[in-house]
């Protein structure tokens, strides 16, 4: 009997959750399928309240600055390792290298090192994607290394989606529809910290949302100290402000699990990251995307690039760039905005569905280029 492949993927906290969230998603998806996953986490507290019921197939190990030689010789030897995954450019420790080639060839005849890169929807991913490179230097010198781009092509590696997952909407709608508060708009924030943000929140103080009084449902941590910090920020004349028309709701630190069923069940969502704006596009609400704000500037073509990609309508785009930067002014959205948000989200998870998944795309160039 064929034994499971076995998996190792390498993450490294940087200073959010979505490089553990994308691991972690993909991890526990590999384990769905059968396969066994040891994923190495140089920081894995978030762990602790986003899968605390872990996945089967799937062990996390700790990965300091270096690991242990003796205990992952023993590991190796116990169970061989196929695939090796450096999440996101991450270097892996040379010892672990330095074992992991000099396995012997009869414990597994082939085996496969993949660099799995960051989302985006810029051109150089599709001529990038599935390229080798041959390691030239270090225990592995030799060795050829695969770049493997997420994407929403068909010439990418794809977008990570669980088999399960539309189904599970699906079944969790209609419990949602009654207990949903029909009167208000129910908004999810997820986000860093916008300079439009205190603006935002006074508009929806004094006018709702789409002529609609607001429930925004604050997430934990970052966002919640922006939201509190943008409130301390209002004008003294906020008299004028209607409380009725923003009731504010302070998340508790949500599981992937609730964090999906949050984003099902709002009207519209903010979300921040590589890992949630994958989860907003398959919940097919209108949604808005905080992405990580680079120093020189950078995100800014991805962004634009994603929204072309999505085909974003021409209110959605302002929308973005505004929510984005502090050079623009943001104008809320107007009820025929958000139905045609609405209608565009729908429209692109339809398109998206038609694609395979990314995980499916990884056990298929696994087994082709080991």
């Amino acid at each position: 009997m064929n034994r499971r492949r076995q998996w190792d993927i390498f993450c490294k906290v940087i200073d959010n959750f979505g490089d553990i969230g994308v691991c972690w998603r993909l991890s526990a998806d590999l384990g769905a399928r059968g396969e066994q996953v040891r994923l190495w986490v140089d920081d894995a507290s978030a762990l602790n309240w986003m899968a605390p019921a872990g996945a089967a197939g799937v062990e996390v190990l700790p990965w300091n600055q270096s690991v242990d030689s003796t205990a992952v010789a023993a590991l190796l030897a116990k169970q061989p390792s196929d695939v090796l995954i450096e999440a996101f450019g991450c270097d892996i420790p040379p010892e672990f290298l330095a074992l992991w080639v000099a396995q012997p060839p009869q414990s597994h005849p082939a085996r496969c090192w993949l660099n799995l890169e960051y989302l985006s929807a810029e051109s150089y991913v599709e001529r990038c994607h599935a390229m080798p490179s041959l390691v030239g230097h270090g225990p592995a010198a030799g060795w050829t290394k695969w770049f493997f781009y997420p994407g929403l092509t068909q010439q990418t590696g794809g977008l990570l989606r669980e088999p399960w997952l539309m189904q599970r909407m699906a079944d969790a709608e209609p419990q949602d529809e009654q207990q949903r508060d029909t009167s208000r708009l129910r908004v999810s924030l997820f986000c860093y910290e916008p300079p439009a943000l205190a603006a935002l929140l006074a508009e929806w103080s004094r006018h709702g949302l789409a002529g609609h009084p607001v429930e925004l449902l604050v997430t934990a941590g970052r966002t919640a100290q922006a939201v509190k910090a943008a409130l301390s920020q209002w004008p003294v004349d906020q008299e004028k402000a209607e409380p009725e028309l923003l009731k504010i709701t302070w998340l508790p630190w949500l599981s992937q699990t609730e964090f999906d069923h949050l984003l099902w069940r709002c009207d519209l969502n903010f979300v921040r990251g590589e890992d949630s704006v994958l989860r907003a596009l398959w919940a097919g609400k209108p949604f808005v995307w905080s992405i990580y704000p680079q120093d020189d500037g950078a995100h800014m073509p991805k962004l634009e690039a994603f929204l072309q990609q999505l085909d974003a309508p021409s209110s959605l785009k302002a929308f973005h760039r505004a929510w984005n930067t502090a050079d623009e002014k943001l104008a809320a959205p107007s009820a025929a905005d958000l139905a045609e948000w609405r209608q565009h989200a729908q429209a692109a998870r339809a398109a998206l569905l038609e694609q395979e998944d990314m995980t499916s795309r990884l056990l298929q160039f696994v087994a082709k280029n080991r």
